[in-house]
């Protein structure tokens, strides 16, 4: 079964559970990390695309207590209902009129009964279809007889080869910005993903994940990092930082601090 065969699969169990419930009004899935892997036929891209960027931050501050397994939210016009399996996301718009006792029957069977029963029959669907090559068997020879050979009175010692060095260490100064919420990490800052992207560039494509920040009075610490999510911050040199970082720095919002990567 290839990558066609199993979203067409997924694409029909989605359809057949709107027919079966018809006050589910859209239904998609995607990954952990944001990737959409198939969406009923009347759902457009568009829409899983921001509905899924819509729940982003609401996981990242969920990562705190657990992760998240069930999350529904109400609206005028309707629920919407997130369930977790394993490492994917399954969304339902419903009406607000909707039997959930009945919803959640249909959609808890079906759907883990579907992905289980397509993981037995196709464990890795994306799998290349292509055959391996066939290898010739190599043709077996005689040894060759050894003729004795004078080893040379000291054997030369080949020097290794040393190793490329990194480049030292950048440093950015970056003006300071509150980050707030109740589920904010407290050890995670957030800086421009501009500014990571050059850095794992520089780096030889290594994931920069922690950054030590360092005030101009010398105190120190070392952070988390993750990229900006507020656009409107983009660009404009700022880290944002939680409130029990500007206090062990002893600094407030407005000031500048140096911030550099942390390579392991």
């Amino acid at each position: 079964m290839d990558s066609e065969v199993y979203s067409f699969a997924l694409k029909n169990a989605l359809n057949e559970i709107r027919n079966v419930c018809p006050d589910i009004t859209s239904t998609f899935m995607f990954k952990e990390d944001g990737e959409i892997i198939i969406g009923d036929e009347n759902t457009s891209e568009k829409t899983m695309v921001h509905v899924v960027d819509a729940f982003d931050g609401i996981f990242e501050k969920a990562e705190a207590i657990g992760g998240v397994e069930y999350i529904t939210l109400e609206g005028n016009n309707g629920r919407v209902n997130v369930s977790r399996m394993n490492d994917i996301y399954f969304v339902t718009v419903t009406s607000r009129k909707a039997d959930m006792n009945y919803v959640n029957t249909v959609t808890r069977v079906l759907i883990p009964t579907v992905l289980k029963l397509l993981e037995k029959i196709c464990p890795t669907p994306l799998k290349s279809n292509t055959p391996p090559l066939e290898m010739e068997p190599e043709p077996v020879t005689e040894p060759a007889e050894k003729t004795p050979r004078e080893e040379p009175e000291e054997a030369m010692e080949l020097e290794p080869k040393p190793k490329p060095s990194l480049p030292e260490t950048t440093v950015n100064q970056l003006i300071v910005e509150n980050l707030g919420g109740l589920l904010v990490p407290s050890d995670t800052v957030r800086i421009d993903s501009e500014i990571l992207s050059q850095w794992e560039e520089l780096y030889e494509g290594r994931k920069i994940e922690e950054v030590e920040i360092e005030t101009f009075d010398g105190k120190a610490t070392r952070c988390k990092v993750k990229p900006i999510k507020d656009s409107k911050y983009e660009g404009k040199g700022i880290i944002q930082m939680p409130e029990k970082v500007q206090l062990s720095l002893e600094i407030k919002k407005g000031e500048l601090v140096r911030v550099k990567p942390i390579l392991e």
